[in-house]
């Protein structure tokens, strides 16, 4: 059964204020109409486009990374509050996926997730010192990866504890437990 129009308008809006990082073609699917009509209805209710969205997320939320540059954090980072929280987005391309079956190599899904964990120590010098991670499923091309790091503790010993949580949709397809090495104030005299 079709939902009218108003109504499937006021359920984009909501689905959109709850997930700025949805694309089009996910909208469609879970409204089941056609992307063109998806992106009428963005265009009356003046929703922009997702690419749009996540800049204006990024540029709200963004404190200055200092532990490494921007170009070496992997995916588009949308938020970060040193030594807080951090998301990152990833759009799985052509050159993240096996040829042969088109999905995701695992090395990709963990540099977003450990570059993501370093950008949040707020610190010039940061290194990854331990990694226990898991992988949920399979990510396939064309899927959006948002990426979500939280520190867990600050340690005495200069290290920090942080966990990374890597999702396509509501899903948990990664998850990280990462100790990074910080120089912290005393060693940088």
């Amino acid at each position: 059964m079709r939902v009218p129009k108003k109504e499937r308008q006021r359920l984009l809006q909501e689905t959109i204020d709850r997930n700025p990082f949805i694309k089009d073609e996910e909208l469609s699917k879970q409204f089941a109409v056609s992307i063109q009509t998806i992106r009428l209805d963005r265009m009356e209710l003046k929703i922009p486009e997702v690419r749009e969205r996540i800049k204006h997320v990024a540029s709200e939320h963004l404190d200055e990374v200092k532990s490494l540059a921007m170009s070496e954090v992997i995916g588009d980072m949308i938020d970060l509050k040193l030594d807080e929280s951090a998301i990152s987005v990833l759009d799985i391309e052509r050159e993240h996926v096996f040829s042969r079956n088109e999905i995701a190599r695992g090395h990709v899904l963990f540099a977003q997730a450990n570059s993501l964990a370093v950008a949040l120590i707020n610190d010039e010098l940061a290194l990854t010192t331990k990694a226990d991670i898991r992988f949920s499923r399979q990510v396939h091309l064309g899927e959006r990866v948002v990426a979500k790091a939280r520190v867990i503790k600050l340690r005495r010993d200069g290290r920090t504890d942080v966990t990374v949580d890597s999702y396509v949709g509501e899903e948990c397809v990664f998850s990280g437990d990462f100790t990074i090495y910080r120089r912290g104030e005393e060693e940088q005299a």
